[in-house]
């Protein structure tokens, strides 16, 4: 009967538990995510998978977490109780999914490949609509302004001790752009991409804390009461656009084959941004391939990127100081990023009649929408009348274009 009990308790994950505590740190990171994705509705599209993949992936004897290659490329795993080690990219997919699992063979076969953010980004593409920033062209210089951040921390973590790369990878977290921090760490630092991923989504999720934060702390009740819907009364907009529809079908061939020519290491992501909006722009013509984008094959990348980007999430990978360096250097980049876009809005009302609300600099980000709307719910608690959305969103927009530019830029100089 001892040996019966025995045997049920050397099944369970109670002895690995008791062995090594810091697993429940992992599962307390995992409810915190949850609470803020469920309780407190912080992106959960996004934060529910990731919360739920580290959730699975430290439970001892599960096998749902994902293992990290070394430099080398090199794993180590357990095969029939005994410790193999083999080059993870020597191994098949079909090797790779019995021996180490399922969240390795998706980690490795969707996320490793590079080939979900590209998916990712055509569908926000296709949810996006540019008309804000074509209509506020002159807005769009403080999405470029927010990335400041990235180079900015790139610099710091230099003389910190990372690597070009790994400082690159770690800067583009200041674009707040999940996908493009995924993407660029695959090409530059790709023993990095558990950390870097959870820490850009994990800030993207966080957007309506941190810009409220920083917007106090550098903002006054004066300037955010900045009601730009009644200066453009008082002095309306020239040369408005008259065939809108025409813009903005022009508009992604154009970004596309300008960026192509220009700088070709970010067409992944600024081409399949671009035709996803094209899609959507056309109409009724392209009416199915723009639903199936939006829906079907957005939602299914956005699952098994947030899950699979949670699997990193384990203890051996998680909880050491390289990642503990990255979480504070990402936190930093998001908040220079902010910062840079509010001031270069500061300083342009210096030299205009014109003022502009400091809150449309804060949305020099890549987390579209959410980044405008919050902004825009600042702007009305000062004023109720004070709407901000539509200008926000130009800055919005044109700091997703940024992020991807400036993560081609750092893909080709450091490659």
């Amino acid at each position: 009967m001892g040996d019966i009990f025995n045997n049920l308790y050397e099944m369970t994950a109670l002895s690995d538990l008791i062995a090594d505590p810091s697993y429940l740190i992992m599962y307390a990171i995992a409810f915190v995510l949850l609470y803020l994705g469920i309780v407190k509705h912080y992106e959960p599209l996004l934060l529910v998978p990731i919360a739920f993949g580290v959730l699975i992936a430290n439970f001892p004897g599960g096998d749902m977490g994902v293992l990290q290659a070394d430099g080398e490329g090199m794993v180590t795993y357990l095969k029939n109780g005994i410790e193999v080690k083999k080059n993870i990219y020597e191994m098949s997919l079909p090797e790779i999914a019995h021996d180490l699992g399922l969240m390795n063979f998706l980690y490795y076969a969707l996320i490793k490949t590079g080939f979900l953010p590209p998916v990712i980004f055509m569908g926000v593409g296709a949810l996006t609509d540019f008309g804000p920033m074509l209509r506020n062209l002159r807005l769009s210089i403080f999405g470029a302004a927010a990335q400041f951040g990235i180079f900015m921390v790139l610099t710091c973590a230099v003389l910190m001790g990372f690597t070009m790369q790994e400082a690159a990878s770690l800067g583009i977290i200041g674009g707040a752009d999940g996908p493009t921090a995924i993407f660029t760490t695959i090409k530059l630092a790709p023993h990095l991409l558990g950390p870097i991923a959870i820490a850009a989504y994990s800030y993207m999720a966080l957007v309506p804390v941190i810009i409220p934060l920083v917007v106090k702390l550098t903002c006054t009740r004066k300037e955010l009461m900045i009601n730009m819907k009644e200066q453009d009364k008082k002095f309306p907009p020239k040369n408005e656009i008259k065939n809108m529809r025409v813009v903005k079908i022009i508009f992604p061939i154009a970004v596309t084959t300008v960026v192509a020519i220009f700088v070709p290491t970010a067409v992944a992501l600024i081409g399949m941004l671009m035709f996803g909006n094209l899609l959507k722009e056309i109409g009724s013509d392209t009416s199915r391939l723009f639903n199936t984008i939006s829906n079907g094959i957005m939602n299914t990348a956005t699952v098994f990127l947030g899950l699979c980007v949670g699997a990193t999430m384990t203890v051996a990978a998680f909880l050491n100081w390289t990642t503990i360096g990255i979480v504070v250097g990402g936190f930093l980049a998001f908040a220079l990023s902010i910062t840079a876009g509010i001031m270069l809005v500061k300083l342009f009302n210096l030299f205009t009649k014109k003022k502009i609300n400091p809150l449309i600099g804060a949305t020099g980000l890549s987390a579209v929408p959410m980044a405008s709307r919050v902004c825009n719910d600042i702007a009305t608690k000062y004023d109720p009348k004070n709407h901000v959305l539509n200008y926000c969103m130009s800055s919005n927009i044109s700091g997703v274009i940024g992020s991807a530019v400036a993560a081609g830029v750092l893909i080709a100089f450091l490659s």
